[in-house]
């Protein structure tokens, strides 16, 4: 580790300053080169920034995914704990991502039965329809100038449309989880500079608690082709799903099931208008688009980062990670290291060396994978052939202010350049 000034080391925690924000990649790089087991005091939390830490730290179970558990913990320990909010971050904790084997393991099994490869692969013509169905109002709906915002007129609604047809969510109900997602994704994905996330995320997740409830009511007494019915229908010998474990992870899917797949587009769409020479590459060789996709997720992919708990006293890189100590895994920094990447800054669609770390990797690699690549692989190349001159209207992006994921609040494109 190079030795770090303490002028640098405040500049080293500001990993929500506008700059870091704007350009994680060269905020993280230099994090990488001078610190890459570094403790960020800001936050009180470790940041691992190289590709071999982030990928053995994600397989070691030594880093624990129980994060909500102690937050639930201190909440009761209070003289006057939120109730309210205690009861939101049990709903969070029977999320997948939030839970460790033996637990991970049983809901992992019961829920792969439902989102199994066959049912994502019979829903090929259905994104593709809701792509093109968008695309033809994006283009009906573009002002005088050309320009729409591509987050709202496509990157958003269709994985949320796709993820909420597949648990047999009304069309004229799809609207609302919008709003929820807002709410709630202001606690899960880091927003710590955000001093309302604890109210709006219990107002957001109990609206949606009651949607999700009065979904399974339904499926369980008139099940459908669905996916909430498949979920409810799951057995694994004697074992079911709980009521509780049910609500609980199809929230998750309707809120992680789009979230990722909303940014995937969004960044994909900005980096392609950003790299003319990779969007024509393919468009004269379609057959690319899923190395595309993978070269697209290592670029600017959706999450910066996951967050684990240390279960127990950890070394790593000279330094001491102490039991109960937070850890972020910079997912962002990793596939921008050079030690695997050749010219990891640059878009390459060739390239052949190196394995990105977007969807994580062992237990907890990312259940909605398949879908985002589907959904992403249909949908991007729609764009680059509707629309060969879409250019970047906007003068200066926003992006989400949070730690944990790399998302555009709106991308204003021209459609005709």
């Amino acid at each position: 580790m190079t030795d770090v000034s303490a002028h640098d080391q405040a500049d080293l925690d500001e990993i929500l300053s506008p700059s870091a924000v704007a350009d994680p990649y060269g905020f993280l790089e230099r994090l990488r080169a001078s610190d890459p087991v570094h403790w960020n005091a800001r936050y009180r939390s470790w940041v691992l920034t190289r590709h071999a830490d982030v990928g053995a730290a994600m397989s070691d179970l030594r880093f624990s995914s129980d994060r909500i558990s102690p937050v639930i913990q201190r909440e009761r320990r209070k003289e006057r704990p939120d109730l309210d909010l205690v009861e939101t971050l049990e709903l969070l904790n029977g999320w997948l991502v939030f839970r460790d084997p033996p637990e991970h393991t049983r809901f992992r099994r019961l829920v792969h039965k439902a989102f199994s490869p066959r049912i994502i692969a019979a829903m090929r013509a259905e994104v593709e329809r809701i792509a093109d169905e968008l695309l033809d109002e994006a283009r009906d709906r573009a002002g005088a100038d050309g320009a729409i915002d591509l987050v709202q007129e496509v990157a958003f609604p269709l994985p949320a449309i796709v993820i909420a047809s597949m648990l047999g969510v009304p069309p004229e109900d799809r609207a609302l989880f919008k709003n929820w997602s807002d709410d709630i994704s202001a606690l899960v994905f880091g927003a710590m500079e955000d001093p309302d996330r604890h109210d709006r995320a219990q107002s957001g997740m109990a609206e949606l608690v009651r949607y999700i409830s009065q979904l399974l009511e339904r499926v369980s007494v008139e099940p459908g082709e669905d996916l909430a019915t498949a979920l409810v229908q799951a057995r694994d010998g004697d074992e079911a799903l709980t009521q509780e474990e049910l609500v609980a992870i199809c929230v998750n899917l309707l809120f992680g099931g789009h979230e990722t797949t909303t940014n995937l587009i969004a960044n994909s769409v900005l980096a392609l208008a950003r790299h003319p020479a990779q969007a024509d590459l393919l468009r004269e060789e379609p057959a690319l688009i899923n190395k595309a996709v993978e070269e697209l997720l290592r670029y600017d992919g959706p999450a910066k980062a996951v967050v684990r708990l240390a279960a127990e006293d950890v070394e790593l890189g000279g330094r001491t990670i102490a039991a109960g100590d937070r850890v972020f895994l910079m997912l962002s920094a990793a596939n921008h290291d050079p030690e695997v990447f050749d010219a990891p800054h640059e878009l390459d669609f060739r390239r052949s060396k190196g394995a990105h770390l977007a969807f994580g990797i062992g237990v907890h690699y990312c259940l909605g994978a398949t879908l985002a690549r589907l959904e992403a692989s249909i949908v991007i190349p729609r764009i680059l052939q509707r629309f060969p001159s879409l250019t970047i209207a906007d003068q200066e992006l926003e992006w989400n202010p949070v730690i944990l994921t790399r998302g555009l609040r709106r991308l204003l494109v021209r459609l005709d350049g």
